[in-house]
């Protein structure tokens, strides 16, 4: 089997449990574990949050984001391939970005945790940003099957982000 969901979203953060939601809901397909679901939510969830506040600033009202998600597998299983693109300002130094802990807006109380949780609870992930074009995060999760070695599962979202 082979699904496929494309959502555009106001990037605001009322969407975020929304797009959470949604994407935990097209998961079903793929049969997960109540922890493999969660894990997946708490992934998009971080991903949306850093669109959000990141990408577009105070004026993300005006502004949306892209959830794209396909499923292959069946009831037994499979592998979940999720997408979270803004069209924001980008990130200058994306390399800095992913270092746990680093945040550009420090007055905000941010952690700078979201993409360490992002790497933490997918099974793969991937960053391309450009400055003044907006941030493409792309994450894979396998369901209900054995694990792969993660270089195996880097190698997977850069095909997909090639394709």
């Amino acid at each position: 089997m082979k699904n496929y969901m494309k959502l555009e979203l106001a990037a605001i953060g009322e969407n975020e449990s929304f797009a959470r939601s949604a994407v935990a809901a097209f998961a079903l397909c793929l049969n997960p574990s109540l922890a493999e679901l969660s894990d997946i939510k708490t992934a998009v969830s971080e991903a949306v949050t850093n669109a959000v506040v990141h990408a577009y600033g105070k004026e993300s009202r005006e502004h949306s984001l892209w959830i794209e998600c396909r499923a292959d597998g069946d009831e037994d299983g499979g592998v979940l391939h999720i997408t979270v693109t803004d069209g924001g300002c980008g990130i200058e130094d994306v390399e800095r970005a992913l270092l746990p802990f680093y945040t550009t807006l420090e007055n905000d109380e941010r952690s700078g945790m979201g993409f360490t949780i992002m790497q933490t609870f997918m099974d793969g992930f991937s960053l391309e940003s450009e400055r003044g074009k907006g941030t493409k995060v792309t994450m894979l999760r396998y369901i209900g099957r054995e694990k792969i070695p993660n270089e195996k599962n880097q190698d997977a979202v850069k095909e997909r982000t090639d394709a």
